[in-house]
């Protein structure tokens, strides 16, 4: 069936695109990996441009829409904590996804480019958003909310590459810890248990199965 061809397709693209480079995967590889010829790829896929463009919106767009579940009447510390879980649980779990998408943006060209950044700019965004708030209400105290920001995305999205789920440390952990870490950061730091007690408050597993239907645990 075509649905299944180019989840085929997509699923062998990130994997390629992940390991090997977006510039390094050939055409001839990718049909390979699927188990079809060059010009069947073609008609599924188009382009390997046309391919990563996909990957990249599909992956912004899952966060973007798991973060605007979060309700904006969250206090800023509730926020930014289900920030850095969702953040960290899509790295956690779509390592390969995610590390095209961190790693191959600059491949694209032209408008394409500027519609991906411009994703990543609004997800970003919602985190500036966040840091913003906390200052203004004395909640978090940095002295410069950019870099807070960087440091924070750039902490969380290194999951992906050391993170195992059959490794000593739980998904759960994983998630109260990074979070604990995030505030501390920002000068707002809170013990283990009281973090744990806010994401279990959060209750953030169906907006997990609503971005990510297929892999939601």
């Amino acid at each position: 069936m075509a649905g299944g061809t180019e989840e085929q397709i997509r699923r062998a693209a990130v994997h390629l695109f992940a390991t090997r480079g977006f510039h390094a995967t050939g055409i001839r590889q990718l049909a390979e990996a699927v188990g079809i010829n060059s010009s069947t790829l073609y008609h599924y896929m188009g382009t390997k441009e046309d391919l990563l463009f996909a990957i990249t919106q599909d992956s912004f767009r899952r966060l973007i829409d798991a973060a605007d579940r979060l309700s904006p009447d969250l206090n800023p510390q509730v926020r930014l904590c289900g920030l850095v879980y969702l953040h960290v649980w899509s790295h956690a779990t779509h390592p390969e996804e995610t590390a095209v998408v961190d790693n191959e943006l600059r491949s694209l060209d032209g408008d394409r480019l500027a519609q991906a950044v411009e994703l990543r700019d609004r997800y970003e965004g919602l985190w500036a958003s966040v840091i913003a708030d906390g200052c203004a209400s004395g909640t978090f105290a940095v002295q410069d909310p950019r870099i807070a920001r960087i440091a924070l995305l750039q902490m969380c999205s290194g999951v992906a590459g050391w993170y195992s789920a059959s490794g000593k440390t739980s998904l759960r952990d994983l998630t109260t810890t990074y979070a604990q870490m995030a505030l501390s950061l920002l000068s707002c730091g809170r013990d283990y248990r009281t973090i744990e007690r806010l994401l279990d408050d959060l209750d953030l597993q169906p907006v997990v199965a609503a971005a990510w239907p297929e892999s939601a645990i």
